[in-house]
């Protein structure tokens, strides 16, 4: 009886820590199986219906702080200083992942992080929205990655964070080009992955200068609230050409897989930058 009761002790003990080391792997992810939920609008799967399909989806159709959210400037205040938002990305192996309704890149064995007033994210993996989920007074653009950091600290109420890249139609993003040989290998095959080897996060242009900031969720179930959005300022370009290859390599369901605009309900929405008038990014 002593060896069962040190056995269910120590049993214990590994799941408290892979818990604590872990906090956010069970309800906090994006639900990546992809039969779940679709993008169409009059599916009885689509964006309108998702917080009815399962009870812990229910944030998607009650939650007060969702996204995305359109920044307008009249709902936008001016923060006439830089914020308390750095990254310290480094080089990590990474897989190329077709989730059927999107395209994300997945790294290992650490690729740095971002701080956030103090508090450290570590990246986890990064994918693409074609159009965008956010926009700006209104106007939708061509693409839109986000990269999505995880807090491991037992003390941080909102343990997720995003950072938000906006593109128009121009010339090709340079970091999406490396990665479209594996991308046309897996079209249309959901779960298909693609071992790429070293990715340099750093090599994504995420304009840190000026940013918008404000506090919503997951745009895919389960729309977990509480994810703190950096959206960077300066639109990015990419080409037809690379938005098409997206849109060609996942189900056709999702080929436009924006979620509807949110309501702000109050939120806040902040701009940071030293200077509101600098258009460098």
């Amino acid at each position: 009886m002593k060896n069962n009761s040190n056995s269910i002790f120590i049993l214990g003990s590994l799941l408290s820590l892979l818990l604590f080391l872990h906090p956010t792997s069970i309800t906090a992810q994006e639900v990546e199986d992809e039969r779940e939920f679709d993008y169409s609008d009059g599916s009885q799967k689509g964006p309108r219906r998702w917080g009815e399909l399962k009870r812990e989806w229910e944030a998607c159709k009650n939650g007060k702080m969702q996204s995305p959210i359109d920044m307008a400037s009249q709902r936008v205040e001016i923060m006439r200083k830089p914020g308390q938002f750095k990254s310290s990305y480094k080089p990590s192996n990474a897989t190329v992942k077709n989730r059927g309704h999107d395209i994300s890149l997945q790294w290992f064995d650490g690729a740095g992080s971002i701080q956030i007033n103090g508090t450290e994210y570590v990246l986890q993996q990064a994918h693409w929205h074609s159009p965008s989920e956010h926009t700006i007074n209104g106007r939708r653009y061509d693409m839109e990655l986000h990269m999505v950091h995880l807090s491991s600290d037992p003390n941080v109420k909102d343990k997720i964070a995003v950072i938000g890249v906006l593109y128009k139609i121009g010339q090709p993003d340079r970091f999406l080009s490396k990665l479209a040989r594996n991308i046309s290998s897996m079209m249309d095959q959901k779960d298909e992955e693609r071992h790429y080897g070293v990715i340099d996060p750093r090599e994504i242009k995420i304009g840190n200068r000026r940013y918008y900031r404000y506090v919503g969720s997951l745009t895919v179930p389960p729309c977990t609230e509480g994810v703190i959005w950096t959206i960077g300022k300066k639109v990015r370009t990419v080409s037809r050409d690379q938005v098409k290859l997206l849109r060609e390599a996942v189900h056709d369901y999702a080929a436009r897989n924006a979620r509807p605009l949110q309501s702000q309900n109050s939120r806040e929405v902040h701009l940071y930058g030293p200077d509101p008038n600098d258009t460098s990014g």
